[in-house]
């Protein structure tokens, strides 16, 4: 008879809880993202050169920040955390669904030493197809607008289903919605 050997199961990656953030991080993390575009990023070839780094339109939602983070290499929503009720913190590389004004988002967590934990939802990556800031700043503003837009109410039926959970917003969902199309 052969004697199994017990493998100690993987241990869950830690988690740094994150620290409230009290003032917008929009100004930290632009700081932040342009030392990572000189020093690690400039010379990658799926950086867009037209675009620089930017953040767009943070503003608190239950208590924690939201908004658009642009880099040469993506462009992400972004949640920092406020101290709110809209974070939780997990392990980075974990992911989340948030409910927000316009309903349900998956979002990635991320825990980077000079920044510290926080999520984000990929909207554009790479972001070879835009062609200047001035393109990235109108998807971002209107990433923005959709998700703190209450989705239109749901027409009149004959019976009211029980409130059900919003379904999760894909990506591709998502950026229908930013173009005005429906399904």
């Amino acid at each position: 008879m052969t004697e199994r050997i017990r493998q100690p199961a993987l241990a869950p990656p830690p988690i740094r809880p994150a620290a409230p953030r009290e003032d917008n991080p929009s100004a930290f993390l632009e700081a932040h993202y342009r030392h990572v575009w000189q020093t690690r990023m400039h010379d990658l070839p799926f950086v867009n050169g037209a675009l620089g780094v930017e953040a767009i339109s943070f503003q608190r939602l239950d208590g924690d920040w939201l908004g658009v983070v642009i880099t040469p290499w993506f462009l992400n929503l972004l949640l920092v955390y406020g101290g709110g009720q809209l974070w939780g913190d997990i392990p980075a590389g974990e992911r989340r669904y948030l409910s927000l004004p316009c309903g349900t988002m998956q979002f990635i967590a991320d825990d980077d030493p000079d920044i510290g934990p926080y999520q984000y939802c990929p909207l554009i990556a790479p972001v070879d197809q835009l062609p200047d800031m001035a393109a990235a700043r109108v998807v971002a503003a209107d990433a923005i607008r959709t998700v703190f837009a209450s989705p239109p109410p749901a027409p009149e039926a004959v019976a009211q289903p029980v409130a059900a959970e919003k379904a999760p917003v894909s990506r591709r969902g998502f950026f229908r919605r930013l173009a005005g199309k429906r399904n």
